[in-house]
């Protein structure tokens, strides 16, 4: 009892104490910057500083020569050529592999180097990586902080890389170029900031294009539809006003020769459009059209012939037929056929391929009994499917190419598919487990031998001939 007592009067006079004693020293108020913080670290989220961190982790050369320079490649069609053969009797060997943020971006390759666009989550930064196509060694890397939530993943483009230049679309929209050898930094861009840009949900899948030395993008901003930017200064060449309105999709700018008319094609939010690319007029707008116009668009249009272009979308929009007309000096263009994912050739997120004339797709989820199967039509006629994959060949969202007379399809959980190719006709000649994987959508590249895929977390390096 008397302990108990004890402890009570110990705590009741601390009590008292607490209350009525005033401490006896002066306070000094501290003013912003005191503490001599680096004003850099106190950076608001969007104060964004492209370019500004770079890391060089060894040297490297190479006598390879191969590229895959861009998305689909430098001629657009997602086809590749080689004089080597390939051997379909054993598996595919993994060369190397990396594991990267969780993200869809697509390796390049230029002479013996791999550029990825990463995004490092621990660090809240985009990440130009440069890697040996033969060891897959990291040789450097230049990355800028843009602190992001996850949205399916982070980054989902793939650069484009020349002998002078090495350029990335990241996924708020910022833009770096840099020296593909050195890592050197040379200009920068922000889109949401010098056009107004509104970067799409799930952010930006829009890759760039190199074409006469100049960077192709379509900001789709408030007042700059399309723009050409000099790649050795990142000045801005030439633009094209966004009269229509069109917001910035997932689609990218797909060069054309359009009835004889070098032009580019964009499919926006709003409708699809074409701009000229030749010398007299680049940047005109040429023509429109808002019959088209899906809420989400990630593949590109495909062109068919000399006038004719193949849109497609996922979410129920489906395909169309889009044919371009010049009478008189003047150009339009129509929707001519236009049909559900169930009716004809359509795709959700990779851009159909046109080989031979077949068009080959993988229909969304909504392609009834055809859905996420490799599926074949003749560009004459996109509502009758011409070759179809087996019942258990379904590759959801996964990508595809073709290397010679073989088509190389990625099913999204990270099984590899090779079918020979043949007049209206495909062959199953080779399926192996790369990876049990999550999310195998990015686009694959090829040079050199090399084959370059990946799922939402890992990219991997197959020796293939």
């Amino acid at each position: 009892m008397l302990v108990t007592v004890l402890v009570v009067s110990i705590y009741v006079g601390i009590i008292v104490f607490w209350h009525f004693y005033t401490p006896d020293f002066n306070i000094t108020i501290q003013n912003p910057g005191a503490d001599n913080r680096p004003e850099e670290s106190a950076r608001s989220a969007d104060d964004v500083v492209i370019g500004e961190f770079f890391m060089r982790y060894d040297e490297a050369t190479s006598s390879l020569t191969g590229q895959w320079a861009c998305f689909r490649g430098s001629d657009y069609k997602n086809i590749a050529s080689t004089s080597a053969t390939f051997n379909f009797s054993s598996d595919f060997p993994v060369q190397w592999k990396v594991e990267t943020g969780e993200g869809y971006a697509a390796p390049v390759i230029y002479n013996g180097l791999v550029y990825l666009l990463d995004y490092d989550e621990k660090l809240s930064s985009d990440a130009l990586r440069c890697f040996s196509l033969e060891t897959g060694t990291e040789l450097w890397r230049r990355w800028y902080r843009v602190p992001m939530k996850r949205n399916h993943g982070f980054s989902r483009t793939a650069p484009v890389v020349t002998g002078k230049y090495v350029i990335t679309v990241g996924p708020m929209g910022h833009v770096m170029c840099c020296n593909p050898i050195t890592g050197e930094l040379k200009w920068t861009l922000d889109m949401q900031k010098q056009f107004e840009t509104e970067v799409p949900h799930w952010y930006s899948g829009q890759c760039p294009r190199i074409e006469d030395n100049q960077l192709i993008l379509a900001p789709a901003g408030k007042e700059v539809l399309m723009v050409g930017i000099d790649c050795e200064t990142g000045e801005i060449a030439w633009q094209t006003p966004n009269s229509i309105g069109y917001k910035m999709s997932h689609s990218s700018v797909m060069p054309m020769m359009l009835l004889g008319k070098k032009t580019y094609i964009y499919s926006g939010i709003g409708g699809v459009c074409g701009i000229s690319g030749d010398v007299a007029d680049k940047g005109k707008l040429l023509w429109h059209v808002d019959t088209w116009k899906p809420s989400v668009v990630a593949p590109s249009p495909l062109q068919l012939s000399s006038n004719e272009i193949l849109l497609t979308a996922g979410y129920g929009a489906g395909g169309a037929l889009l044919q371009v007309k010049h009478t008189d000096g003047k150009w339009s263009a129509t929707i001519v056929d236009r049909y559900k994912s169930n009716e004809g050739a359509s795709s959700e997120q990779q851009t159909p391929i046109l080989y031979e004339q077949m068009v080959i797709t993988i229909p969304p989820k909504d392609g009834g009994i055809i859905r996420s199967k490799l599926v074949a039509y003749s560009p004459s006629n996109l509502r009758t499917p011409i070759w179809e994959s087996a019942a258990d060949e379904r590759f959801g969202l996964g990508p595809y190419f073709v290397i010679n007379n073989y088509l190389f399809a990625l099913k999204d959980d990270g099984e590899l598919y090779v079918y020979q190719l043949q007049q209206r006709r495909m062959t199953l000649v080779k399926k192996q487990r790369i990876m049990n994987g999550r999310d195998a959508w990015g686009p694959m590249a090829y040079a050199d031998g090399y084959l370059m895929l990946g799922d939402a977390d890992w990219v991997y390096c197959l020796k293939i001939n």
